[in-house]
């Protein structure tokens, strides 16, 4: 059963990060240099997924293409390091590499939300 995504309030009432337990989960250890993807469940249409990663590691994640570390001079990618959070659609993929030696570990959850244009 899949959670949909609800924000606790603070005590003021506003909009906390405290978010529910879910069902949706995925994760794994990430091999130096080697591009890994998920997909995204595909039960709803629209998710908010949350990663979580080992402390300390470089963690690319792509939305649109498989993930590739960057170069050590500016350019233009689809990468991006350490996202906290991104809203996607079911069955979308996710790809993740790191040239981390230390096999960082890469948590994904998903929640469901409402509709969103994109």
């Amino acid at each position: 059963m899949s959670t949909k995504f609800s924000m606790t309030r603070d005590i003021n009432g506003y909009n906390g990060f405290g978010v529910l337990p879910t069902y949706d989960i995925q994760s794994t250890s990430l091999a130096a240099n080697a591009a890994q993807s998920i997909t995204v469940p595909d039960n709803y249409p629209n998710w908010i997924v949350i990663f979580s990663y080992t402390p300390g590691s470089s963690v690319w994640v792509s939305f649109s293409g498989t993930a590739a570390v960057p170069s050590t001079t500016f350019a233009s990618g689809i990468s991006v390091l350490n996202p906290a959070g991104r809203q996607v659609k079911g069955g979308e993929t996710i790809s993740f590499i790191s040239s981390d030696a230390t096999l960082p570990w890469v948590c994904a959850e998903f929640q469901i939300i409402p509709t969103y244009q994109n």
